[in-house]
């Protein structure tokens, strides 16, 4: 993509956010912008959504964010095969009793509802993809398959791109604000933008087959795994249900650093592959597709460039053990879209864009750190680590999921110093953290209080706080000209949130019944008092414009 835009060309499509890619990342992007308003087009060149069963594993937040915009039943419903599929097995063949799990229930005990409305979801992408272009389409997204992005020019005011029907031949001129690109992990536009990455490179990389076998659920039994890890030495590889009788995907390690070539995949090999891994010389194997895919880590040395932001794959690249890097990017896209929506909306100043980079950058750094250790615990066929790598067991894989914050970025009063994952889940307001999750009544009613974030930032008091938090919420509003939403926590009469089993709001947020606490469109804490004030009017309006400045 080195032809510049031709800046003669007559524009014939002008719209706020222009976004190349419509895998995950992408349609979450048009998902998120949808429901903020914000006119968006999206450009991608297959013809349509995926048609491969990978990328399945949707995390604690992602699937929260996608009970915000309102799809999490529709979700649920396209991976209602898989709901009852939940640990992980490590064996050397499905053969008999051996081998082990390394966790038998994603949430065992139930333990998660203290601290989401939601829970983890398997949804591979070809179910997952087609859930989100039609409520992004229903949202009045402007998404243009089969169509090429041929070449862009940013400028100090805007992004000028040139695509191209696939189907057509024709050529569209389209003149965005901003341009977000999700176009994956060899991204043409952060190529041309010249931006570096960091990190080791490339970890390892695998064949996807998929195939039909009716006796493998003999096989395989009452185990319902998300994947069996088989450590055969002569045949190793990873094995993944798609519909628990008869449709499967195995990974097998592939090795072209050392000259091994595609072609040598034959049907016939992986077949016998595949046999010797499950540990039955005769299984019925009917090989329907492969596709090749490659590991990384890698990340980006800037997630902004002017006009231009890149977001998931194009950003960041991960080990695939923990489906970390789908997850990272969906929740890149829904920090940028919230951000993007205040600027475009002109109640944010361009500085809040650059948060994004500040905030979404480190997260990146520490999770793709997290998930090759991952890959090394769980022996990922292909993956050999270098000397040292691994040591003691990852615990604690919510306070990555869940419990990650950021310490630097649209935030007041967080620790500048803070790990951006920490050693245990603290999700106790503090400013940078995920606000927590509080079953409470609104209008008769029970919700999370998770689900009054997304269009605008939050206030929460006490109802009976004597400093007039509320007030001064709601006149900021209409002075600032600001979505700002302000409820009142209690069980009076003047409360419009009650909380369930008499839990003390304040106490799990940190701060006290005469302070507040201050939430960002996203559901990260923007900023909190812990008491009294000599103005409330003025705390909160200080706090407001030093967020939406991002100074």
């Amino acid at each position: 993509m080195n032809q510049r835009a031709d800046q003669t060309d007559h524009t014939t499509h002008r719209v706020p956010v222009l976004i190349v890619g419509g895998s995950l990342v992408g349609l979450s992007t048009s998902l998120f912008l949808g429901r903020l308003g914000v006119r968006h087009t999206l450009v991608e060149r297959h013809a349509g959504t995926s048609i491969h069963p990978r990328g399945r594993g949707n995390n604690v937040r992602t699937m929260e964010l996608f009970r915000a915009a309102g799809v999490e039943p529709m979700i649920r419903q396209a991976a209602a095969t898989l709901a009852d599929n939940h640990g992980i097995l490590q064996t050397p063949t499905l053969v008999g009793d051996a081998g082990e799990w390394l966790f038998r229930e994603i949430d065992p005990g139930g333990g998660l509802a203290r601290f989401s409305p939601s829970s983890w979801c398997l949804c591979s992408q070809n179910d997952l993809e087609p859930v989100l272009l039609d409520h992004a389409t229903r949202l009045g997204g402007d998404l243009r398959y089969a169509t090429e992005l041929l070449s862009f020019d940013s400028d100090p005011s805007g992004v000028t791109a040139m695509v191209k029907s696939r189907q057509t031949g024709e050529h569209t001129a389209i003149r965005a604000d901003y341009l977000v690109a999700a176009d994956g992990p060899r991204s043409p536009v952060r190529e041309q933008l010249g931006i570096a990455q960091s990190g080791p490179g490339d970890l390892f990389s695998n064949i996807s087959i998929t195939f039909r076998s009716r006796r493998l659920p003999e096989v395989v039994g009452d185990r319902r795994f998300i994947v069996c890890y088989l450590t055969n030495p002569d045949a190793d590889g990873a094995l993944l249900p798609v519909d628990n009788r008869e449709n499967w995907v195995f990974h097998a390690p592939w090795h072209p650093e050392n000259g091994e070539t595609l072609e040598e995949f034959t049907d016939e090999r992986c077949v016998e592959h595949i046999r010797r891994a499950v540990g039955v010389t005769d299984l019925d194997v009917q090989v329907t597709g492969k596709a090749p895919w490659h590991a990384a880590q890698r990340v980006a040395r800037s997630y902004r460039a002017g006009r231009v932001f890149l977001a998931g794959d194009s950003a960041h690249e991960m080990s695939p053990t923990g489906a970390f890097g789908s997850n990272t990017g969906i929740q890149d896209a829904h920090n940028l879209a919230w951000k993007l929506a205040a600027v475009v909306g002109g109640w944010a100043g361009e500085g809040l864009l650059d948060t994004y980079d500040a905030e979404r950058r480190p997260v990146a750094e520490a999770t793709s750190a997290r998930a090759a250790a991952r890959s090394v615990e769980h022996s990922h066929p292909g993956f050999a680590p270098p000397p040292g790598a691994g040591g003691a067991p990852q615990r604690g894989i919510l306070n990555v999921a869940l419990g990650y914050r950021y310490p630097q970025g649209a935030v007041v009063g967080a620790d500048p110093t803070a790990p951006v994952v920490p050693e245990r889940l603290d999700l106790s307001g503090e400013p940078g953290s995920r606000a927590p999750h509080l079953s409470v009544r609104h209008r008769g009613e029970q919700i999370s209080t998770l689900d009054l974030y997304e269009r605008s930032f939050v206030l929460l008091s006490d109802a009976d706080e004597p400093n007039g938090w509320h007030e001064a919420a709601l006149r900021l509003a209409e002075e600032m000209s600001i979505p700002l939403t302000s409820y009142r926590m209690g069980d009076g009469p003047d409360a419009e949130l009650t909380p369930e089993g008499g839990t003390d709001w304040s106490a799990a947020h940190g701060t006290t019944p005469a302070g507040a606490v201050l939430v960002r469109p996203d559901g990260f804490v923007a900023w909190r008092s812990s008491g009294p004030v000599p103005d409330a009017a003025s705390a909160l309006r200080h706090a407001l414009t030093t967020l939406l400045a991002a100074v």
